[in-house]
């Protein structure tokens, strides 16, 4: 049974969003973050990624970087930039990159269905992370970002969506600088709230579809206010995290690619060799894999397909059957010598959202030895790998398009 819960957003002036929506935190490093906030001071990255109004050297978990970003989240409410809804409301947040449109339900969701389950992940969390949104969560006694969670369709609740939208004028409706659209309703009617709720009930579980260290640090924050208050109840609102919940077959997951720094002091011709032994290659091909266990090569100047062999993965397991485990297990760790891809520095990874173009490129400049554009993950795939208690290897989804921050804020209080 799965919560969706409302909440008394902190939104902007409706005619202020587009230049207080910011990108996540986390895709963007803080020399991007600075470039992309200068001349915007309501930009919400003074907020997310408030290192970029102090000096360049400073220490991202700095005392001063929280205490920053609690000064500019403060300013945005002084300026009255920011307005808190008077009631507890759903809202829907509508996002339009190309042809492909999503629609999720903006709510919390509950911090004890992250702890006992309900609410599945397949990533793991790194300690630095973790603790730092953990520390600007408690700072802003506020949820800055949504998560993105997913779960499997809903006939009812798509009916709910599609009506209100059609019926109902947008509170915010805008085209952002890399020309993805974002509109937002909002849902006053408590019926209908409570109608939604109801709906979600009949959920079993929902899925951490982007969002793992945002999530993880909201029950952290959870469990730091209980320490401190003497009268704790299921009500207050530390016990929920905000949320965009999005039906799964909506969602858009796009490429994930890697590039690789060496050959492991292998000649071309010698690499080519061992990669046959698991993988049958078509040189001179179009670099995008058509299905899965297929994979595009990019190596001196020409595009290779690559066909896993019969037998080189276990098809009935949802981790190691992933593209991106086949990739790993038969070819990055055996023939390149990459252990472990967390913490290995001979390789990268690059968003499918940059297009193939980029892997040539850096493989062209000498930068990089081989490049590999995989073939997609599936909505699928990640629910099943979820469902299985299981984990899968870094970077294994690329979501597009990104929530925005700073259009819908929850107060802990």
């Amino acid at each position: 049974m799965a919560t969706i819960r409302p909440l008394k957003g902190v939104r902007p002036q409706n005619q202020l969003a587009p230049q207080v929506a910011a990108y996540p935190y986390d895709v963007l490093n803080s020399k991007e973050a600075r470039e992309i906030a200068q001349g915007n001071p309501l930009s919400f990255l003074h907020v997310s990624k408030a290192e970029i109004d102090l000096p360049e050297s400073i220490n991202l978990y700095d005392d001063q970087v929280y205490a920053k970003a609690l000064e500019n989240f403060e300013n945005l409410f002084k300026n009255k930039t920011f307005i808190q809804d008077p009631n507890p409301y759903l809202y829907i947040y509508k996002q339009k990159m190309g042809e492909h449109e999503q629609y999720g339900i903006v709510g919390c969701a509950s911090a004890d269905e992250y702890n006992n389950n309900i609410i599945k992940k397949h990533e793991l969390t790194r300690k630095n992370k973790e603790d730092d949104r953990t520390r600007h969560v408690i700072t802003l006694n506020a949820n800055a970002g949504p998560v993105f969670l997913t779960y499997r369709d809903n006939k009812n609740i798509d009916q709910i969506v599609n009506q209100f939208t059609k019926n109902h004028a947008p509170e915010v409706d805008f085209v952002a600088t890399d020309n993805i659209a974002h509109t937002v309703w909002v849902i006053k009617d408590p019926q209908l709230i409570k109608q939604i709720s109801e709906l979600f009930k009949s959920i079993d579980s929902l899925y951490v579809a982007d969002g793992h260290h945002r999530s993880a640090s909201a029950a952290r924050a959870k469990a730091e206010r209980l320490k401190t208050d003497p009268h704790p109840n299921d009500e207050k609102e530390y016990n929920y995290f905000l949320s965009v919940f999005f039906p799964a077959s909506q969602l858009k997951i796009m490429d994930y690619n890697r590039v690789l720094f060496t050959l492991n002091n292998l000649s071309k011709d010698e690499f080519l060799t061992k990669v046959k032994t698991k993988f049958d290659i078509t040189k001179n091909t179009t670099p995008h894999p058509n299905k899965p266990c297929e994979f595009g090569m990019y190596l001196d100047h020409s595009w290779y397909q690559l066909r896993a062999k019969d037998g080189t993965f276990p098809k009935n397991d949802p981790v190691l059957s992933l593209d991106v485990s086949i990739l790993q297990n038969n070819l990055l760790a055996p023939i390149l010598g990459i252990g472990d891809p967390r913490t290995d520095n001979n390789i990268d990874f690059v968003g499918g959202i940059r297009g193939h173009l980029e892997l040539e490129r850096r493989v062209d400049s000498g930068e990089c030895q081989v490049a590999f554009k995989l073939f997609p993950t599936s909505v699928n795939q990640l629910m099943d790998v979820a469902d299985a208690g299981s984990i899968m290897p870094p970077k294994s989804t690329w979501f597009e398009p990104k929530l925005r921050s700073g259009l819908i804020i929850h107060l802990l209080d």
